[in-house]
């Protein structure tokens, strides 16, 4: 069974900037679509990145030009660059590997 840990959240001032990880455990990295998702109080889970097993990358508009999605193959680990931060981007971020899903890390973007 694969596991899934997040870190690298924390809190931030507007236009700031974070680097999350996503170490998997188990043998899926090199074989699963892999994506980040993000939760804010009070609102449904929604799409941030996802990055194919090929490297093709996908983008929720409102963090196109601020975030960047990649994946380090020798590492098993999933990646998201978050530069501009807005307090719009607050949230819960969260990972995922084909159907499984980490913990998730706390994103605050405030002054």
């Amino acid at each position: 069974q694969a596991h899934l840990v997040e870190s690298g959240g924390g809190l931030v001032q507007p236009g700031g900037s974070l680097r999350l990880s996503c170490v998997v455990s188990g043998s899926i990295f090199s074989i699963v679509a892999m994506g980040w998702y993000r939760q804010a109080p009070g609102k449904q889970r929604e799409l941030v990145a996802t990055i194919s097993v090929f490297g093709d990358t996908n983008y929720a508009d409102s963090v196109k030009g601020r975030f960047t999605i990649s994946r380090e193959s020798a590492q098993n680990t999933l990646y998201l660059q978050m530069n501009s931060l807005k307090p719009e981007d607050t949230a819960v971020y969260y990972c995922t590997a084909g159907t499984i899903w980490g913990q998730g890390t706390q994103v605050t973007v405030s002054s």
